[in-house]
C-alpha cells in the first residue's frame, strides 16, 4: 500500500498579503504509511506546509490533495477530524481532565460513553500513562505526561494522518528521547501517514522515512532518511556538519 499517496502538493505557493512568500512551488508526495519528516531552520516554511495539509492555511497558488480528494472539495471540519493533529505547546485544555482531552474528537463524533471510555484507556496505555493520571488536570503533569496526552488525544479518533510540529521540542534532552524511541515503536505499530516537522536532524534521522528538506520556502530535496547524511547536496551537507552527524 506504501505506493499510494496519502498527501498531494502540487506546485503549491503560499504568499501573505505584504506580498512575502512563505512557500514557492511546493511539489511533494506523502506516502500512505511512511513518516515524512519536514526538516528546515525557522522560517524554511516547514509549519506552512503542515498548515496547508488541513486546511488551517489555503494555498495562494496550486492544488494539495488528501487522500486523492483536493482539500478544497473537503469539508475543512470533516478533513481536519480525519487528520490527527500533535504540536509543541500540546494545547491541552486546562479545565478538563486528562481522560477528557483525549476524548475531544470522539465526543465531537457522538461516540457512546462507553466506546469512549475504552478508548480513552487503551491509548493511554498506548502512550505510556498511568491509567490512574486520567482524573488528572494538565497543570498536574509533567511536561512530558502533557506531550503524551496531545499524542493520544491526536490518534483519539483513529485517524489515518498525523501532522506532528515539533511535539517533543520544548522537552528536556532526556524526556525527549524516551518519546522519540516511543513514538518511533508506536509508528512501527499503528502505521500512520505522519507528517513530521523538526530542525532537529538527529530526531529527523530517528523518525523518519523519508527527509524533506525545506529553506526560505523551497524545498531543496527528499531522501529517504538512511541515505540523507549521503546526500550530494551542500545544504544537505551544511546541517550535517552543523550537527556534527557522522
Amino acid at each position: 500500500m506504501s505506493n499510494h499517496h496519502a498527501i498531494e502538493f502540487r506546485n503549491v505557493s503560499y504568499r501573505l498579503e505584504n506580498g512575502h512568500d512563505l512557500l514557492r512551488n511546493l511539489n511533494l508526495e506523502v506516502h500512505e504509511g511512511e513518516t515524512l519528516v519536514l526538516l528546515g531552520r525557522s522560517g524554511s516554511g516547514k509549519t506552512t506546509t503542515l498548515k496547508l495539509i488541513n486546511h488551517l492555511l489555503v494555498p495562494t497558488a496550486g492544488e494539495i490533495k488528501v487522500s486523492g480528494r483536493p482539500t478544497k472539495g473537503w469539508d475543512p471540519i470533516r478533513l481536519r477530524r480525519s487528520i490527527g493533529y500533535a504540536i509543541q505547546e500540546v494545547g491541552l485544555f486546562p479545565h478538563f481532565t486528562v481522560a477528557r482531552n483525549i476524548a475531544v474528537v470522539p465526543q465531537i463524533e457522538h461516540w457512546p460513553a462507553d466506546k469512549i471510555q475504552q478508548r480513552v484507556e487503551e491509548l493511554m496505555r498506548l502512550v505510556g500513562l498511568d491509567p490512574n493520571l486520567s482524573t488528572r488536570y494538565p497543570r498536574e503533569l509533567s511536561g512530558g505526561q502533557r506531550q503524551r496526552v496531545g499524542v493520544a488525544r491526536a490518534l483519539a479518533a483513529d485517524p489515518p494522518i498525523l501532522l506532528m510540529d515539533e511535539p517533543f521540542g520544548a522537552l528536556d534532552p532526556i524526556t525527549r528521547a524516551e518519546l522519540q524511541k516511543e513514538f518511533r515503536d508506536l509508528q512501527s505499530r499503528l502505521k500512520k501517514t505522519v507528517v513530521f516537522v523538526t530542525h532537529d536532524l538527529r530526531e529527523a534521522l530517528l523518525l523518519g522515512t523519508r527527509i524533506a528538506l525545506m529553506e526560505s520556502g523551497y524545498l531543496v530535496t527528499v531522501v529517504p532518511a538512511d541515505q540523507f547524511t549521503r546526500s550530494p547536496d551542500p545544504l544537505v551537507a551544511a546541517y550535517v556538519a552543523a550537527f556534527g552527524v557522522p
